[in-house]
């Protein structure tokens, strides 16, 4: 199947075909219009603060957001706004290859190092989305010649991934403190010293001559115990909140985070994976990058001892290889916590 962005690139569609017409099963769900709803913004700076007073009050309202939204803003961070750039500049660059170059990373399987690719799997009805996509497994193993092709972008993932990875693992020990744990709680429940699983996602939306019957990404959920995401200037993310859509408008140089749903598994619930979906726009392109940062492929996850009690509230979940939740979700269609649904007790 050709790209979306070679279809959009031919100059021969008015409308889309048809096999890009999304039914949107939540249509009868309101978005919400702004500011009525604001997401919580977590300013970093205080959260890794030598003030014990601002890092106690910025660590209460991570674990407010995670609480109420499963979604947050994160500003004041660590990450140059020049690597930001350059990530997505060197995003635009490989998705602007010849469609012949692009296909050497044409990937089959789930846990091929590299795969380009379009759309997603199909829903019930064949049903595509609107979106050209990148999949990097980037850590623990990021063979960075692997991918040569722009040149120096391979360089520019690993130090945007190296950076990341720290903004990840600080989120996590503010989690973990904010549900009075040890700070290195969750890091110890990913086996970090064998190295977490990262997968990176990047994803182009091209502009679709009919945005209001297509769909980038479908409403679910990330696998995984957090995910970061940043993207262009350009919106089109939207989260369920309160049975509304809220649409994200980010501030420029931040970060969005959204818990995954092994973050839900671990926590028997408190903490709960947050719905979203990715709509397009007839205007121009979309450009997001999203990591999920979860435990080794291998690590069993299920809900930790500290959350159950088994008279008032018993294990929500089975345990499962993070691998096998992976596949599970990738062979299926995506539809809000279907996949979730299916290892719930």
């Amino acid at each position: 199947m050709s790209s979306v962005k070679q279809l959009v690139e031919s100059g021969c569609i008015a409308s889309i075909p048809s096999k890009y017409v999304f039914t949107r099963s939540l249509d009868e769900t309101p978005t919400l219009p702004q500011p009525e709803a604001i997401i919580p913004v977590i300013d970093f700076s205080l959260l890794t603060s030598g003030n014990a007073e601002q890092r106690t009050k910025a660590i209460k309202d991570l674990g407010k957001a995670c609480r109420e939204w499963g979604f947050f803003m994160i500003i004041n961070h660590n990450v140059p706004e020049k690597l930001m750039k350059d990530m997505i500049s060197g995003s635009q660059s490989f998705f602007d290859l010849r469609e012949e170059e692009k296909q050497e990373y044409a990937g089959k399987a789930l846990f091929d190092p590299i795969r380009w690719g379009t759309s997603f799997n199909a829903t019930a009805d064949e049903t595509f989305f609107w979106r050209d996509y990148l999949k990097i497994h980037v850590h623990p193993h990021f063979n960075v010649n692997a991918l040569t092709k722009p040149a120096g972008f391979s360089e520019v993932i690993q130090e945007y991934c190296k950076q990341t990875r720290e903004l990840a693992g600080e989120l996590l020990r503010g989690i973990s403190k904010s549900l009075g744990l040890e700070e290195i709680y969750i890091e110890k429940k990913m086996n970090k010293e064998s190295g977490p699983h990262e997968l990176m996602a990047i994803n182009l939306y091209p502009p679709c001559p009919q945005p209001d019957v297509a769909m980038g990404l479908p409403p679910h959920t990330d696998h995984g115990f957090i995910t970061l995401l940043m993207q262009n200037e350009l919106c089109g993310l939207q989260v369920l909140y309160n049975g509304n859509w809220v649409s994200i408008n980010p501030f420029p140089n931040s970060f969005l985070v959204n818990i995954g749903d092994h973050m839900e598994i671990l926590t028997n619930g408190k903490h709960k994976s947050v719905v979203h979906r990715a709509l397009v726009n007839n205007k121009a392109t979309r450009i997001s990058i999203g990591t999920a940062h979860g435990p080794t492929l291998d690590t069993v996850v299920s809900p930790a001892p500290e959350f159950v009690d088994y008279k008032t509230h018993p294990p929500l979940y089975r345990g499962i290889k993070y691998r096998d939740y992976m596949q599970l979700q990738q062979s299926n269609q995506l539809n809000g916590k279907s996949c979730l649904d299916r290892i719930r007790i």
